[in-house]
């Protein structure tokens, strides 16, 4: 009893040191936890990889292979360290022949994947701005008809990963959300996804997967940063800021758009059997005395002025084993004015859209959380562009949302 007494008397007359103590080992317990845990994921996860490492092949197969393009800038610099320890380790005991291919600036994976060559799955390991340079010099290619339907897998590492939602089930451990998503590309489950094709007057196209965003909100929110200093007040000191320096924040913009078309089945491409030779000579003389005539229609645009706080463009991939009927994407706006659409609607689905700024307005489009000039721009959806890997949990509550 002594003893005790002795040591609270201690921890009294020297409180300050003792506080100091307590929050050390506090911190130091719960990041050795953290490591523990950590290690425990990374262990569960190899141990799963190495069972699909371990099935045998046919003789006619081969060793699957993969490309890799990885930012090492992405996270703050710990993407290169994360892959290293999370992701690498389980595609190689899985078999998986991979060429890590790591980006140096800005700009570089469109022109790397303009240089790849054929490989039986794509891997991205980034943020939103990898998978977006990504997917766009994928479809600027010549080939894209057929590089497009190579498979992709997008490993989460950026500090914005907007697809991930769609994807995998995310939780609050980084770790575990790199090695759910590796495994997810080993056991093959895919999912189509849309691509806007976002077309300027003079630019190449750029190609996006969740969409378009423009206005007021969207200027705010690339300036949030700046005042991290004011710590959980930064967002609202941002848009306080901002309203009394832009004030008022309506946007006018003209939207042309063409009405929602049927989408064409979702079935796996099938060959049709090559006609006999006769037939074919007499197909060829038919076309070429009396060629087809080619008479495409007029496409019925129809116009709206619109005055607008944010304008969104987007797709559905935010639940992508929905089954949507039509070929549309999905005008968003967050009202000014009575006036919008039609019936006081808020949100419109189109085939295509066409945006027309005012003249002298300047600001940036957000596509898919990367900046680009604002401009005029014709937005086309190319439905089921892309497959994507998909784990078969997110697959199942994603439907669960749907019934």
């Amino acid at each position: 009893m002594a003893r005790v007494v002795k040591v609270f008397r201690t921890l009294r007359n020297h409180w300050k040191k003792s506080t100091f103590a307590v929050c050390v080992l506090s911190y130091g317990g719960y990041w050795l936890y953290g490591k523990h845990c950590d290690s425990v994921l990374r262990r569960e996860a190899c141990l799963l990889a190495r069972e699909y490492g371990q099935q045998q092949i046919a003789p006619q197969e081969r060793i699957r292979k993969a490309t890799v393009i990885l930012n090492p800038a992405a996270c703050n610099g710990k993407a290169n360290n994360l892959f290293e320890k999370n992701a690498a380790p389980i595609l190689h005991l899985a078999g998986v022949q991979i060429t890590v291919v790591k980006t140096d600036y800005e700009g570089q994976a469109k022109k790397l994947i303009e240089l790849m060559e054929e490989t039986d799955m794509l891997i991205v390991a980034g943020g939103d701005g990898t998978l977006q340079e990504v997917i766009t010099g994928l479809l600027r290619r010549p080939d894209q008809d057929v590089f497009s339907k190579t498979p992709i897998g997008f490993i989460p590492l950026g500090s914005h990963n907007s697809l991930s939602p769609s994807l995998h089930l995310l939780s609050d451990n980084k770790v575990k959300d790199i090695t759910s998503a590796t495994l997810s590309i080993l056991k093959g489950e895919t999912v189509p996804l849309d691509v806007l094709q976002i077309k300027g007057e003079k630019e190449q196209p750029v190609f996006a997967l969740m969409g378009l965003r423009w206005g007021a909100f969207r200027d705010v929110a690339s300036k949030i940063s700046k005042y991290w200093y004011l710590g959980p007040l930064k967002t609202n000191a941002a848009h306080w800021f901002s309203t009394l320096r832009e004030w008022p924040l309506v946007r006018d913009v003209s939207v042309s758009y063409l009405a929602p078309t049927l989408r064409p089945p979702d079935l796996p491409p099938v060959k049709a059997p090559r006609p006999n030779l006769i037939y074919r000579i007499i197909r060829r003389l038919k076309n070429y005395w009396n060629p087809p005539a080619e008479v495409e229609e007029p496409e019925k645009w129809e116009e709206q002025q619109l005055s607008t706080l944010e304008l969104f463009i987007q797709t559905h991939n935010k639940n992508p084993v929905e089954r949507v009927s039509y070929k549309s994407l999905y005008i968003n706006k967050k009202a000014a004015d009575p006036t919008v659409f039609t019936e006081n609607a808020t949100e419109l689905e189109a085939g295509a859209c066409r945006l027309q700024l005012p003249e002298g307005a300047s600001g940036f489009y957000n596509i898919d959380n990367e900046e680009y000039e604002a401009m005029p721009v014709e937005v086309r959806l190319l439905p089921r562009k892309l497959r994507f890997f998909i784990s078969a949990e997110r697959r199942e509550q994603l439907l669960s949302q749907i019934q």
